[in-house]
């Protein structure tokens, strides 16, 4: 299929092919028919575009602090690659369309195969919308018409937070396509609307709608003023764009005593005081569609809010715009002025960019689309000397930047690369040079060239995904954690037990950095068992994150503080026998990232892993202090090993982080080729995953948890289900 992207880079605008996306659950997907170019939002997107890099920054000053940081935890080179991956992702453009829905994802009922729906999806041929940001349209209404909905409803959402009254009089502060919509709700609930703008032309589309007017060039404050007589208007609601703060402050001049001010557009946020002190004046900042956006559990989970106690939600706002479309209430026909099929994308954004006069720029579609959930972006031809065909699962942040990265440094052949998102696999396929691109992970199990799998998705999915590569006898490396639960946990156990001739490994890359093999190698032949302590600054991720999610995402400990289990279990060459943890006590609103456990091995050492996501940005990620024979060894964000009382060894540094992520991939990459025994034992992998889940209910329940009383026992039967399960073993199955 195709879709509009905007390279960050460079600013260009264009056309690309890629698969269609797959509908996860509770999601629809949509053969589109027409969407709408909102010519205020995505014309600031394409001029920050092709801004410089010192434009980007000081457009965003709030990034530039991020980075700042970044560069002084992380240094130089990992910091100016990161910034540069970031603007080569490109970035999907458009958020107003229409379409026919042709296939739902797993939870959704309310559509089906056939409805005509309004949503918030991008400018592309075949669009994923979660159910909460989709609307049917009712009969009547074309799809040019409602692709306008969501537009319509940024509007909507302004004149809710207004309050406006029935008779009362309100200012429409910038008179583009949401304040030319705005005029027109205003009216239909029974107020006076008074437009406000630069343009005659829009002036005049504004007076067609029942407003009154500030003449071209007259003082707009007057005017206003005017307008009611002396009274002062009873509310206004600002659509402009511009940097000017001098927009609210004539807002705030032409208010009532007591007038109310919503900002629906961005303008200059420099507020006077005694603007709003003099007359009480209400100010508020409107957030997009309505109640719901930018929350996730709404969007994405598919959980609503009680019609009771949120009568409008950014849905029903869709809704209400709808049936004004379908009433005659609302009309947009007049504000449509220019039409363009797909493929001439780029002439549509020139136009919005060189042409003041334009308005509703509205993209055409083909009829019929169907879903490509692959496609190829190069011959297949058969590389001199056999090689291993690899497919890369997940095109996120990680594989992006460090896992694809590290597979072309291994020279590694990558067959495929996966993702719902099949635009964000394009991406990645084409930049590092893939042979097709795919939005199923079905094709991919299935393709018998494919040798090996390498699993980067969300926690929720490694389990199963790591299950059914093993079912389609393909190696696999997957991210941590291996698995969020026990009967996961056994399920890959069983699966791994039935095709001991494949790798099974998982991402602990810390044990390959430079910096632990040389650990290893000092601590070679040593005496006694070792004493370490491990401190991790992990950062704060909102409470809303997936990742504290227990069903997506598992929590930070087992989805993260894995990674310093394994290396300790690695540095002692022995396995965790027993977990106590403490976290935090009550006041943060997440606790279980700020957490403090004790593990003892076999073999008599003992580590402590301090993980804390209450630190400074600026302060290391990760120190880690390794006693042993009267000697220490520290390091320092995996930058500089420092060691004392070692003769012949001082320090050891690197000019950027080493967390092993290179060396991990090329040593895995060299056992798919050569064969032999795993780079971590089945059993090893096991052990770390019970470890971080015994670090959880440690400090969840306030006692020690010893592995093998704790899970010995449920894990062997868990497994035994699993098998028996496979094997389709009933009678096994029923006893379990």
């Amino acid at each position: 299929m195709k879709r509009i992207v905007q390279d960050l880079k460079n600013g260009d605008t264009r056309v690309t092919e890629c698969p269609s996306p797959t509908p996860s659950a509770g999601q629809v997907l949509i053969q589109s028919r027409a969407s709408l170019i909102s010519a205020g939002t995505e014309r600031m997107l394409v001029e920050f575009g092709k801004a410089s890099l010192l434009g980007k920054a000081r457009a965003q000053p709030d990034k530039v602090k991020q980075v700042l940081d970044k560069l002084r935890s992380d240094g130089i080179l990992p910091t100016v690659e990161t910034v540069f991956n970031r603007l080569d992702e490109p970035l999907p453009l458009g958020y107003c369309n229409a379409g026919t829905v042709v296939e739902v994802g797993p939870g959704v009922t309310a559509f089906r195969r056939g409805d005509r729906v309004a949503s918030n999806g991008p400018h592309a041929e075949i669009v994923a919308v979660p159910a909460n940001l989709c609307a049917r349209i009712p009969d009547g209404v074309p799809f040019e018409h409602a692709a306008f909905t969501v537009l319509s409803s940024i509007g909507l959402q302004g004149v809710r937070l207004a309050k406006p009254e029935l008779g009362e009089r309100v200012v429409v502060y910038g008179l583009g396509l949401i304040g030319l919509i705005t005029v027109q709700l205003l009216r239909a609930n029974g107020c006076e609307p008074f437009g406000i703008d630069l343009s005659p032309a829009r002036l005049e589309l504004a007076q067609q709608f029942g407003a009154s007017v500030a003449g071209p060039g007259a003082d707009p404050v007057a005017a206003a003023i005017a307008w009611t007589e002396g009274k002062g208007v009873d509310a206004v609601v600002i659509t402009a764009s511009a940097k000017t703060a001098d927009i609210v402050h004539n807002a705030a001049a032409m208010c009532r005593k007591r007038g109310r001010i919503v900002l629906v557009g961005v303008v200059g946020l420099d507020l006077r005081r005694s603007d709003f002190y003099e007359k009480e004046l209400t100010f508020q900042v409107s957030c997009s569609y309505g109640p719901g956006r930018y929350d996730d559990a709404y969007e994405l989970a598919g959980r609503d809010y009680p019609l009771g106690f949120v009568r409008w939600t950014e849905q029903r706002n869709f809704e209400a715009v709808l049936q004004l479309l379908a009433g005659g209430r609302l009309v947009v026909d007049k504000l449509v002025t220019d039409r363009f099929p797909l493929d001439r994308a780029a002439d549509a954004y020139d136009k919005i960019r060189g042409d003041s006069g334009a308005l509703g720029v509205i993209l055409e579609y083909p009829k019929e689309s169907p879903p490509t959930r692959s496609i190829a972006l190069r011959p297949r031809n058969a590389p001199a000397v056999q090689e291993p065909a690899l497919a890369v699962i997940g095109a996120g942040n990680f594989s992006k930047m460090t896992l694809m990265p590290a597979l072309a440094k291994a020279g590694a052949r990558v067959r495929a690369v996966c993702d719902l998102n099949g635009g964000a696999a394009a991406h990645l396929a084409r930049k590092f040079d893939a042979d097709t691109a795919v939005s199923d992970a079905a094709i991919v199990l299935e393709d018998p060239g494919v040798d090996a799998v390498l699993i980067a998705v969300g926690h929720s999915a490694h389990a199963r995904l790591v299950c059914d590569a093993l079912a389609s006898n393909k190696h696999v490396f997957v991210e941590k954690p291996l698995a969020m639960t026990v009967a996961q946990l056994a399920q890959i156990v069983a699966a791994a037990e039935r095709r001991r001739s494949l790798q099974v490994m998982v991402g602990f890359n810390r044990r390959f950095s430079a910096h632990v093999v040389r650990i290893r190698e000092l601590l070679a032949g040593r005496g006694e068992p070792l004493a370490m302590s491990m401190t991790v600054n992990a950062g704060i991720v909102p409470p809303e994150h997936w990742v504290h999610d227990p069903e997506r995402g598992g929590g930070r400990i087992v989805g993260e503080a894995c990674h310093f289990i394994d290396l300790m279990v690695h540095l002692t060459g022995s396995r965790v026998v027993s977990v106590s943890s403490a976290m935090m006590g009550p006041g943060p609103a997440v606790r279980g990232d700020k957490l403090a456990m004790v593990l003892a091995f076999a073999d008599g050492s003992v580590g402590t892993v301090n993980y804390f996501a209450n630190g400074a940005k600026a302060y290391p990620k990760e120190s880690l202090e390794v006693f042993s024979d009267g000697r220490v060894l520290r390091l320092s964000n995996f930058q500089r090993l420092d060691g004392y009382g070692f003769k012949g060894f001082k320090s050891h540094k690197t000019l950027s982080q080493d967390k092993g992520h290179a060396a991990e991939v090329a040593a895995f990459i060299r056992q798919l080729r050569s064969g032999g025994n795993a780079l971590i034992s089945l059993d090893t992998l096991v052990n770390v995953t019970l470890a971080s889940f015994a670090a959880v209910t440690s400090a969840d329940e306030g006692r020690l948890i010893r592995l093998d009383d704790e899970y010995g026992a449920a894990l062997a039967s868990a497994v035994a289900v699993a098998s028996a399960e496979a094997a389709g073993d009933e009678s096994v199955m029923t006893v379990a």
